[in-house]
């Protein structure tokens, strides 16, 4: 797990030496190693530099790419394309994985944050075909397999990457993201024309020409549904992210022409080598089951192939106790004595805290749990600093609990963490799915299941007969009268008082409705969860949280032929009579304690934010949103405070939009973010 940076510096001018203020950032994703590559010509050597966290053995080694210390600056001036590193060694820490790295002909050069999993399978392949290795890194099988199979390559690979890979021979740069996204990997064009590629946006922050200005539209999308990442824009104008299965092409000419392509404020051209397909399916479902435990099983056995420790998250949920348990059968099958280490989230309300179901798993199976109470006093006391690290505002206080368990992870010396994350989109785990599932079968007619349907979900979740009308209502009601149908339910409203969304410069639109997650259709809203709104949130979360803390997290859930397995299931194997992820429960009996298989109710890292903004400290979010209110340039108004008094008071339901106009306050301070002139 590492950090990159890279640029392509418009008609030879720019900064090159930027690339390692831009790689020093983050340092956080890297402290191991670090490594910059300068190419000054196509047809020049590349100068290859090392810095202050570069191993000596780096420097002494016989790679092509082993570094120098230093290059003067005259030898720079020239430079066309740079790319930057900064390593976590997670598989092979020798000076053989330094990056970035090479062919041992020079010709193609790599830079590259994540994983390869089957990269030992690969290996083998390609040496059958003639190719030799020198490490045993996953990034050299990566590099062999480009010259091998070009961009079809990507299909080969089950992981999580972000990688820059550049052609000296041909003068192309390609940009590529893993199938889901887990890995990020954003690029900004300069008022000056330079391209720049980075794994965090603040890492644009020291280069010439930057101001940071806020995406309107995104910005509303936020404050007012509390989503992001659900498009290829962020919350800063003029910064995109390469979304998930794409890639792009940057063609370098020699000539000052061939560097115009790239425009300030526009996105650049992707194609897609990656689209979610469900693989369909026939089988019963004691057949679906056992193959969703193979796969998972699978998935598990090669997220442990790592030189140095791995530990699991363990929120006491179905689906961090199946990989913690899977773990412990697999471990033990290796002749692995010692004990996995677990790191969890507890709280002090009972109504939020699942220890119990922790202490369930604990007893089960012979990890070494430990335990985090996060604090609302700690919570206030790093808000600036967890701002910082997430690049963009964030949603609710959970995201605070889950930083506190990767750096209790980190505290205790584990440096890879498994982690349940795309479970719940794969296998509707949500009670969103609710919804579709209803609506389905009022719509196929299948009355007698309908009627089961609605007795369960009012036993397991209290959903009774009205509340399940209007989740029918939702799915069946025409588009353009949703709006006023939203305000009568006291749901969202699409232009909340609050908000001013003409001072965003923004269009007042339901982007949920418009990223297709308002369907009657289970599997298009899997879709629509995996591929552009829950997910992409949660993995931007958890990436910034556990590489905050220099950890690598790997997600099982979200291996390919998992997901491709789950979504091709039908829709009665994840979700019928109440019951969510069917499947996962029936392929983990005999291996999670039944207490856990059957729980019905759902937590996770949460915090009690209810209880800290009702009852224990509502004078101080009072304050904090106060502050947020003046800070925001008038994107915010009072009648927020006015809502807030409501919620404290009980009038009005609990919601995380206090939360979130506390969070916006604290990016655009943090991030000196203007709006757009």
């Amino acid at each position: 797990m590492c950090g990159l940076a890279g640029l392509v510096l418009a008609n030879g001018g720019g900064n090159p030496a930027a690339i390692r203020e831009m790689t020093s950032i983050v340092r956080h994703r890297g402290p191991d190693d670090e490594g910059i590559v300068h190419f000054v010509g196509l047809g020049l050597d590349p100068i290859v530099l090392g810095g202050e966290d570069t191993p000596v053995d780096v420097y002494a080694s016989s790679t092509p790419y082993a570094p120098t210390p230093s290059a003067m600056p005259a030898q720079l001036r020239n430079s066309r394309v740079s790319l930057g590193h900064r390593r976590l060694s997670i598989i092979d820490a020798s000076a053989s994985g330094h990056q970035p790295m090479c062919t041992s002909d020079r010709r193609y050069w790599i830079v590259f944050n994540g994983e390869i999993y089957n990269y030992i399978e690969l290996r083998e392949d390609l040496r059958k075909q003639g190719y030799c290795f020198e490490s045993q890194s996953d990034t050299e099988v990566i590099l062999a397999a480009f010259q091998a199979w070009g961009t079809q390559c990507l299909d080969r690979f089950n992981g999580m990457f972000a990688m820059l890979l550049f052609d000296r021979s041909e003068g192309k740069l390609l940009a590529a993201r893993d199938r889901f996204g887990i890995k990020p990997l954003y690029y900004w064009v300069s008022p000056l024309g330079e391209l720049a590629f980075a794994s965090e946006i603040k890492q644009f922050t020291v280069l010439p020409g930057w101001a940071a200005e806020i995406n309107g539209q995104r910005a509303y999308d936020y404050l007012a549904w509390g989503l992001t990442d659900h498009t290829h824009e962020t919350l800063f104008s003029g910064v995109f992210q390469v979304r998930p299965g794409t890639l792009l092409e940057v063609n370098v000419s020699e000539s000052p022409a061939g560097q115009s392509r790239s425009a300030p404020g526009r996105p650049l051209p992707t194609s897609q080598w990656y689209t979610l397909t469900p693989r369909p399916f026939t089988g019963s479902f004691e057949d679906a089951a056992e193959q969703f435990r193979d796969i998972f099983t699978q998935a598990v056995c090669l997220r442990l192939r790592s030189d140095v420790p791995v530990g699991s998250c363990l929120s006491g949920g179905i689906d961090s106790s199946s990989i913690v348990c899977t773990m412990e059968r697999l471990l033990a099958a290796g002749g692995d004595n010692g004990a996995q280490r677990t790191f969890s989230a507890c709280a002090d309300v009972e109504r939020y805290d699942e220890r119990r179901f922790i202490d369930e798993v604990v007893r089960a199976t012979r990890v070494e749990a430990r335990y985090v109470y996060p604090s609302l006093q700690d919570l206030f006391a790093v808000l600036d600093r967890i701002s910082w690290h997430q690049d963009e505002p964030f949603g609710s206080t959970s995201i605070f609990a889950q930083w506190c368990v990767f750096r209790l992870a980190a505290e205790s010396g584990v440096t890879v963490m498994l982690d349940g994350q795309g479970s719940d989109e794969q296998l509707a785990g949500y009670h969103s799915f609710f919804a579709p599932r209803l609506t389905g079968l009022l719509k196929r007619r299948e009355f007698a299941q309908l009627d089961a349907e609605l007795r369960a979900v009012k036993q397991l979740h209290g959903i009774r007969g009205p509340a399940a009308l209007k989740l029918i209502m939702s799915m069946l009601l025409p588009r353009a009268i949703r709006p006023l149908a939203r305000r009568v339910a006291s749901r969202t409203p699409v232009s909340p008082t609050w908000l001013n969304a003409p001072r965003l410069g923004a269009a007042p639109e339901d982007p949920y409705a418009r990223r297709g997650a308002i369907t009657d259709s289970v599997e298009a809203l899997s879709h629509a969860q995996l591929t552009s709104t829950n997910l992409q949130m949660l993995l931007h979360w958890e990436d910034r949280n556990s590489m905050a803390h220099s950890i690598e997290a790997r997600l099982p859930f979200l291996d390919f032929n998992l997901v491709e397995f789950a979504l091709g299931l039908p829709e009665e194997y994840k979700l019928a009579l109440g019951m969510t992820k069917r499947v996962l429960r029936e392929a983990m009996r005999g291996v999670l304690p039944e207490s856990i298989r059957q729980r019905t109710d759902k937590l996770g890292f949460v915090t009690p934010e209810e209880v800290w903004l009702r009852e224990r400290e509502p004078r101080a979010f009072e304050s904090l949103l106060k502050g947020a209110i003046s800070n925001s340039a008038g994107v915010l108004n009072a009648s927020l405070l006015t809502k807030f008094e409501r919620i404290v008071s009980g009038d009005e339901p609990f919601s995380f939009v206090v939360w979130r106009a506390i969070s916006f306050a604290s990016w655009m301070k943090t991030f000196h973010v203007n709006l757009q002139h």
